[in-house]
Order: C-alpha cells, then sequence, then structure tokens
C-alpha cells in the first residue's frame, strides 16, 4: 500500500484550519461569510472557509504591524531556527501536504510530492540566509567619513500567492520575509487555499510568534488587497499571478510607492537545434510542458524546432505524450490530472479548437477529457500558423503546439517576439550557439539542455511583462530589505 493511501481524507481535511488566522486566533469573518473548495477531478465541495471581508484584512495588518518592531529586533539566529523547524515539521507532514495539493488543485500525487521537496527547500534556504544578511563598511574617497550599510526588514508584506503551486509559492514569500525580520499578510488563491491554511499552522506550531504571519483567504481578491495596499503601514507587496492583475497592483503601490516583486505571465519559447540530442530534447520538452499538467508560469508554451529535425521530434514527443495517463490525481498510476477549474479547460480547449481551424493538425489529443472533472487530453499541435492565438496566450494547460524554423536568426526573433519574459529554453549540442543565442534571448530564465531548472538557491524572476524583482537564491532575502547608509565622521582623518 502506498502512503498516499494511507491518508485518511476527512482526518486530513479536519486538521486544516477553515477560518482566517488573525494574530494568535483563527476566527470567522467578520460578517460571517464562507467560500468552498472543490476537487477539480470530481467537482465535489472538499471545504468550506471563512471568506475575508475589507475589515478582516485590516485587522490582519493590524496584528502584524503590532509586532513589526519587536519581530525585527529578533536575532537572525532566532529567525533561522524558526525555519529550520518548520523545514523539518513540513517534512514530517509531507504525504498530508502532497495530498492536500492534488485534492485541492489537481495534479498526480507524484508531483504533488516533489512540490513538497521544492518548496520546503526555500524554507531550509532561507534558514540559511538568514543569518548571512551582510552589509559593508569602509572609508570615503576623501578619507574624511566612514560608511557603514546595513540591511533592515522593510517593513509589513502583503504576500499574494497564485492557485498552481499553493506550498512553494506561500514558502518562496514567507521563507525570506521571515529571514529578513519582516511581518507578513498572506492572501492564498481562492481556489487552493487549504495547503496555505495547513502551512501557516505548520509555521505556528513550530514556534513562529504570533501577529508575524496572518492568513486571510476569501472569495473576493481586491476585498482584501486593496485596503491593505491603500494603508499607510504597508510598505511591500509580493505577487505571483497574471500580468493583468499584475499590472493593477503596481498601479495601486505606486499611490503609495510600495517596493514590489512581480512575478507574472510567461510566454515560453522551447528552442531545438537541428544538432540537439533528440533524446534529452524529449525528455525536456515533457519536463517542460506537462510538468504540473501544464499549469506553470514556466511552462514551454511554443515549441520551435529546426525544419530538419521538426517531423521526427513531434513524432517522437507525440509517442510520449500518449504514455501519459489521465485521471484523479490521487490514483498513483495518473500522471496527468484535472486542470483546475471549468474556465480553464474550457479556455485550453477554446485556444485548440481555434488553432485547428486554422489549420493546425492534432497529433494527439486535442479533446476534453471524459468524466465528471475539469480534463483535458495531454496535446500535440503541429502544421502551427505562426500568427496563431495559442502562441501569443499563456495555454496553462496540456497543450505543445510546434512550430519551425530555418536559420538561428529567425528562432531568435520568434522566440522574443512576445510581450512576456519569464522562462525560456535552449537544446544544442554547441556550447558557443548557447552562449551566443542566450545572450539574445529576452528571458529572465533559461534552462539549457533542461526542462526543469527552478532550484530555491538560484534566482527566479523574469525580465519585460514577466515581471520585477526575484524569489530565492541570494537574491531573494534582499527584496525584504531596505538598505541604510550610514555615513560616520572620521576623528583620525587627516592625522
Amino acid at each position: 500500500m502506498s502512503d498516499a493511501k494511507k491518508i485518511n481524507v476527512e482526518e486530513l481535511l479536519a486538521k486544516v484550519p477553515t477560518g482566517l488566522l488573525i494574530g494568535d486566533t483563527w476566527r470567522d469573518a467578520s460578517d460571517g461569510e464562507t467560500f468552498t473548495v472543490e476537487n477539480p477531478a470530481t467537482g465535489e465541495t472538499i471545504a468550506t472557509l471563512a471568506s475575508a471581508t475589507s475589515e478582516d484584512a485590516i485587522a490582519a495588518l493590524d496584528a502584524a504591524c503590532a509586532v513589526q518592531a519587536e519581530w525585527a529586533r529578533t536575532s537572525s539566529r532566532e529567525r533561522s531556527e524558526i525555519l529550520r523547524r518548520a523545514f523539518d515539521l513540513i517534512n514530517e507532514r509531507a504525504e498530508e501536504f502532497a495530498t492536500l495539493m492534488t485534492l485541492e488543485m489537481g495534479k498526480p500525487i507524484a508531483e504533488a510530492r516533489g512540490e513538497v521537496k521544492y518548496g520546503n527547500e526555500f524554507m531550509r534556504w532561507f534558514s540559511e540566509e538568514a543569518v548571512r544578511s551582510y552589509g559593508r563598511h569602509g572609508q570615503t574617497p576623501e578619507g574624511s567619513h566612514r560608511m557603514l550599510t546595513v540591511r533592515k526588514p522593510v517593513g509589513p508584506c502583503l504576500l499574494i500567492t497564485p492557485w498552481n503551486f499553493p506550498l512553494a509559492m506561500a514558502t518562496r514569500k514567507v521563507g525570506p520575509a521571515i529571514a529578513a525580520g519582516c511581518v507578513m499578510v498572506l492572501k492564498p488563491a481562492r481556489l487552493t487555499p487549504l495547503t496555505s491554511q495547513y502551512f501557516a499552522q505548520t509555521m505556528l506550531d513550530a514556534g513562529l510568534p504570533a501577529g508575524v504571519l496572518n492568513v486571510v483567504s476569501g472569495a473576493s481578491a481586491s476585498a482584501i488587497s486593496n485596503p491593505i495596499m491603500e494603508d499607510d503601514r504597508l510598505r511591500k507587496v509580493s505577487f505571483t499571478g497574471s500580468t493583468p492583475v499584475g499590472q493593477q497592483l503596481l498601479k495601486k503601490a505606486a499611490d503609495k510607492v510600495l517596493r514590489t516583486s512581480m512575478e507574472l505571465g510567461g510566454n515560453a519559447p522551447f528552442i531545438i537545434f537541428e544538432d540537439a540530442d533528440l533524446d534529452l530534447a524529449v525528455e525536456g520538452a515533457m519536463g517542460a510542458k506537462m510538468r504540473n499538467i501544464g499549469e506553470a508560469c514556466t511552462a514551454a508554451n511554443r515549441f520551435l524546432v529546426h525544419e530538419s529535425i521538426a517531423e521526427e521530434f513531434a513524432q517522437r514527443f507525440a509517442a510520449k505524450i500518449k504514455e501519459l495517463t489521465l485521471g484523479n490525481g490521487l490514483d498513483e498510476d495518473v500522471t496527468v490530472g484535472p486542470l483546475v477549474e471549468s474556465k480553464a479547460r474550457d479556455s485550453v480547449a477554446a485556444l485548440v479548437d481555434e488553432a485547428v481551424k486554422e489549420g493546425a493538425t492534432v497529433l494527439t489529443g486535442g479533446a476534453a477529457g471524459e468524466g465528471a472533472g475539469y480534463f483535458y487530453q495531454p496535446t500535440v499541435l503541429v502544421d502551427v500558423a505562426h500568427n496563431a492565438q495559442i502562441l501569443k496566450e499563456e495555454i496553462f494547460g496540456p497543450v505543445a503546439p510546434i512550430i519551425t524554423f530555418t536559420t538561428e536568426e529567425e528562432a531568435i526573433k520568434l522566440a522574443n517576439d512576445t510581450e512576456f519574459g519569464l522562462a525560456s529554453y535552449l537544446f544544442t549540442e554547441d556550447y558557443s550557439r548557447m552562449f551566443r543565442v542566450s545572450d539574445q534571448l529576452e528571458y529572465g530564465l533559461l534552462g539549457f539542455n533542461s526542462g526543469v531548472i527552478s532550484n530555491a538557491a538560484a534566482p527566479f524572476g523574469g525580465v519585460k511583462q514577466s515581471g520585477m524583482g526575484h524569489e530565492g537564491g541570494i537574491e531573494g532575502i534582499d527584496e525584504y530589505t531596505q538598505l541604510q547608509y550610514i555615513g560616520i565622521r572620521d576623528p583620525y582623518a587627516g592625522r
């Protein structure tokens, strides 16, 4: 019997707090309103949670601000040890977290376990980085002063996470905020709040002081974010989600000159040159496209393949896609789960249908799955028109459109022909080409002969309309700090 089957779903759901975490209390919404969470594999309601009001949002900010000064004074070692205890607790509860994610988001249980491992690495990484926030000291060129720089917590933060990686996107924001000494209000996605709720309880169990992390889930994102962002006490907003929503948040942030971290949409090109190792390219394509059912901002959205190998790659890729099993992610044999909601499935279907009407050929898939859930068959398209809408929009589903190119210059032009600039992928055996092409690609991330490159130790961030700022890596903690320079008159100058 697998570990997954040892988890009693009803008992697990009973462990997950369903209220709002404000200070040290899980409480009902101020108006008593609730919202429901459903399992996308079945369409059934699995939980009912308190739905935060604007009043609740400000109460959460009040609780955070009340402890900001005290929390900022805690030693970096104390913050480090809290993060490390949380890392250990998440490891102990790994199967519970994985099951929760599969229940509310749909991803296969094996991938959910992978997210627990990946997401938890941010807790370990920032537990180690918490004690390494360095400033510098030196003398001015004139010799009249000593220069001292220190990094201080930026202050109260609003953290808004997406539905597609419910644990990893929370740990990637909460970890560095704790390490830097910031207090937080966390707003999880409406579709997948259960993982964040359980994560917050785990943080309390790890010894995080009351008020440092507050959680306000709800049916209305604007009812929560707007009043907090209009409050003079907020100093930073970190958001992962769509570009249109990010643009609106940036406009609001400008009014208060807030620090912002924005990880927004993507339209990742997956470029395969004629000298690529096709076995490696197919393996990389499976990871870049099918990880998380294609519901990832880093997912390969457009496959640009040299015309001399395009047919062979497409056939081999389609053959691998056909081996995948569609179904409820809690089934150990399933490798592709449902999309998160009916709207997502319908959007993917519309893009595929339009591409086919414009001349694309379906090698495999191309239709919604059967059953009550929000399934869509893993799909490979060839003969896709270069101006097709499916190449312009973020698909966010298990669909791979393939187009061809002739020259290196054409590949670069096609790859950059988008307002987005998050992830990109390049497959070639020519290392000089790798450097030459990467220098010209307008993307914050590049996978070279690899389809999965995210890592807690690496900076994650995009360019153009894919956002600003970085999460993870040594850069991640700096996003939650402000630099202060102290000029000290040197009484010994000139002596």
